[in-house]
């Protein structure tokens, strides 16, 4: 099991601790509840140090990101960010992954923890490009700073000027006296904020400060589980339950970042799927009847048949009502249509409704 650099923090302070991605890992501090509604309304910080980085550098660098990647990064200028995927060659997901272009040949790629050396092997097999690759996951820390109140919580630290920084948008510069912080406005919970990226040497340093400069905020530290509650009430994937190996980004309503001006992995074949349709769609659910729906619970119809599967699902904090994703049958997704979550053999309605779950 691997540890952050500030999984003793953690410990320390009170927190629940699981193996996630075989990294000892915060679920919880405080309560589920009680963390989620800390960011939706004030501020958080989450250790995502377990996320993997990857620096590709060269002339050639954005050619094999344009080849490995399913969105258009030619879009990209100095400072921009990019959701996109990596598609394999069977019509599913390698990985999901955002895209930093920090000069017209330095990229950055920021991957799922579970995926680092998986993702790692897969872009390197399509390195014909003579693309200098560097994994600098290990000595990289990553806290996300999330909620309404995060500029303002940490303003005090940096000369960066953090309320105008636009969504998906960047900055290098000197945070909590450490040069060469890049603070990034992206993050995962739909409540806004920032999510910074350092050395891990200096990791306790910058936790401390944060800390300090919002405890007029009563900022506080969160855990994976309220991150999961955050991001599902967005509608966000998380990958190796709602998208994975077997499920196409079309499929996974990830055609927004498909982009066939281009050409990439398995293009062909997503691009049939995009003309002539998929036989199965990831859609949004709400509970009308009582019971909460897990990942891998069968979704039926009226009759009982098997039309789909859920993927995620929680009772949602914010809502106050149970939710859930999943796949069903093409034919049974329109929203309003009226499903069955098989609940121990028990089928309880829902109700399919359109992402996101929580409007805010």
């Amino acid at each position: 099991m691997k540890n952050t650099a500030l999984s003793q923090k953690h410990i320390s302070i009170g927190a629940k601790m699981v193996p996630f991605a075989g990294f000892n890992m915060p679920v919880q501090y405080e309560g589920i509840n009680a963390e989620h509604q800390t960011v939706r309304t004030g501020v958080g910080v989450f250790d995502v140090s377990h996320m993997g980085e990857f620096i590709l550098k060269g002339e050639k660098a954005l050619d094999l990101i344009q080849k490995v990647t399913s969105n258009d990064a030619s879009k990209l200028i100095d400072g921009k960010v990019q959701y996109s995927c990596l598609p394999n060659t069977t019509g599913g997901i390698v990985d999901d992954l955002l895209v930093y272009r920090i000069d017209e040949k330095t990229y950055m790629l920021v991957v799922n923890a579970s995926n680092i050396e998986k993702d790692w092997n897969w872009i390197s097999q399509y390195n014909t490009f003579g693309v200098d690759m560097k994994d600098i996951s290990e000595r990289t820390s990553l806290l996300a700073i999330q909620g309404p109140k995060s500029a303002e919580a940490l303003q005090s630290l940096t000369d960066i000027d953090l309320a105008s920084m636009e969504y998906y948008t960047f900055k290098k510069g000197t945070f909590a006296g450490i040069d060469n912080v890049l603070v990034s406005a992206t993050g995962y919970t739909g409540a806004g904020g920032f999510e910074i990226y350092f050395d891990q040497q200096h990791s306790e340093t910058i936790w401390e400060a944060i800390f300090k400069a919002g405890e007029h905020l009563d900022i506080k530290p969160i855990g994976l589980a309220a991150r999961d509650t955050l991001r599902l009430e967005m509608g966000f994937c998380l990958y190796g339950n709602d998208i994975n190996d077997s499920t196409s980004p079309i499929e996974a309503g990830l055609g927004w970042v498909t982009k066939f001006s281009k050409d990439f992995v398995n293009k062909e074949a997503l691009e049939i799927q995009k003309k002539n349709g998929v036989e199965r769609k990831l859609i949004g659910f709400e509970m009308i009847d009582r019971g909460i729906p897990r990942h891998d619970y069968p979704v039926v119809d009226a009759a009982g048949k098997v039309i789909g599967i859920v993927t995620s699902g929680t009772q949602s904090p914010s809502l106050q009502k149970a939710i859930g994703m999943g796949y069903v049958s093409a034919n049974q997704s329109s929203e309003g249509n009226e499903i069955y979550i098989s609940i121990r053999n028990n089928p309880v309605k829902a109700r399919i409704v359109k992402m996101p779950f929580y409007k805010g």
